[in-house]
């Protein structure tokens, strides 16, 4: 068979292969499509997305390649290409096979995502590491049809590289332990808050994948984080607050020790009058009264009766007004307010609280809310807030000369 004749039956093979790339990608495929389209299911629409179809496409003429080389060229000189063109497009189809199951896997993750259990277990991460050994065992195939050797025997001689594998592929390995304890354990999912000052990370979980844990932080940076990291090093996942439905307020009021002092009986009639610290009064004016009468002093004796003080007639309506108000889980969460140890910054009476709302606008609406108008009565008990002295303050005390 001439030259001539070889190249014609190449062309022809080249011709139908062209042909069968043309007949899938825009009649076979596109046909397929419209079908799933038609179909209620949502799983088979994302299984038909362009890049599984365009991947597939490539197969039909690949195979029309491997098939129809070694009946044209069966009876020419050029037998000695058969093998190497057989060999070259298995190669090539393997390859596209992989990406084609690369595709499907990345329609799977996608389909999976839209469950309700994707937040709390997360699959992409063993996706990866799936694709991982997939392309692993397919590029060793790959290697093997190209080098025309047995795959038996390729495997054993990669087996001695065994332990420089481990060490490239050390993050990969921690990721996917990593993986596994952050999913079997709940201790991460998508959408939760998380906090690791380490990796300079403050905000919602975006996605979780074998490698990286990306956080959108509140200033709308992104944080990557090693997925590793998280298991290696301490962070605080804010997911226990929110399912509470409830937020914590912790917050002190620096009171100035001078001004602590004990009530006159005026102003006991006073606060006795008033209705969120009447129930106090009396029942606190009783308990005095009672123990005064106990530990009353001897003939002779000079007695220290106790008396109600300003601060903890304060203490007590700013408990009486945080249990009477609205946007305060009082009833189901716990609820203080609590003397501090005193420092020369003053006497910290600290509100320990929680908010009926997790929103972040609310909770810092709710919280400034509170303190304003605790600061705002707190003269009504003859209570001052602690400041340290300013340049104004220095200078109201410099006499002025005459």
């Amino acid at each position: 068979m001439t030259e001539t004749e070889t190249v014609l039956r190449l062309a022809a093979v080249l011709g139908v292969a062209v042909l069968a790339y043309g007949i899938t990608r825009w009649w076979v495929l596109p046909a397929v499509n419209r079908t799933v389209r038609r179909t209620p299911t949502r799983w088979d629409d994302l299984l038909a997305d362009r890049k599984v179809r365009n991947r597939l496409a490539w197969i039909a003429p690949l195979l029309v390649i491997r098939i129809g080389v070694n009946p044209a060229l069966s009876e020419t000189d050029a037998e000695g290409w058969v093998d190497l063109i057989e060999r070259l497009s298995g190669a090539v189809l393997l390859l596209v096979a992989l990406f084609v199951i690369g595709a499907v896997v990345a329609a799977i993750d996608e389909i999976y995502g839209q469950l309700d259990q994707a937040a709390t277990r997360p699959i992409k991460g063993y996706l990866q590491i799936g694709m991982i050994l997939v392309w692993i065992v397919g590029v060793i195939v790959v290697i093997a049809l190209l080098a025309d050797q047995n795959v038996g025997v390729l495997l054993g001689g990669i087996g001695a590289f065994s332990a420089v594998g481990i060490l490239v592929f050390q993050d990969t390995i921690l990721s996917l332990v990593a993986a596994v304890q952050l999913t079997n354990n709940d201790m991460l999912r998508v959408g939760d808050w998380i906090e690791m000052p380490s990796q300079n990370a403050d905000g919602d979980v975006t996605e979780i994948a074998l490698h990286t844990i990306k956080v959108q932080n509140w200033d709308k940076t992104i944080t990557t984080i090693p997925t590793y990291k998280l298991i290696s090093d301490s962070f605080k996942n804010w997911r226990g607050m929110s399912d509470s439905g409830g937020r914590r307020i912790m917050r002190s009021l620096l009171i100035d020790t001078s001004t602590v002092r004990f009530l006159t009986d005026e102003e006991i009639g006073e606060w006795a009058r008033f209705a969120p610290l009447a129930r106090y009064v009396d029942a606190k004016a009783g308990e005095l009264a009672d123990w005064n009468s106990d530990h009353a002093p001897e003939q002779g004796m000079v007695g220290d009766p106790r008396r109600l003080t300003n601060l903890g007639t304060f203490r007590a309506y700013v408990e009486a007004y945080l249990r009477a108000h609205p946007r305060l889980a009082t009833d189901t969460m716990t609820t203080l307010v609590r003397q501090l140890q005193p420092t020369d910054r003053g006497l910290p009476l600290q509100l320990y609280v929680f908010t009926n709302t997790t929103a972040w606008e609310e909770y810092e609406s709710i919280q400034a809310d509170l303190f304003d108008h605790l600061l705002g009565v707190i003269p009504e008990f003859g209570l001052r807030i602690h400041e340290a002295p300013t340049g104004a303050s220095i200078t109201a005390l410099t006499p002025t000369p005459r």
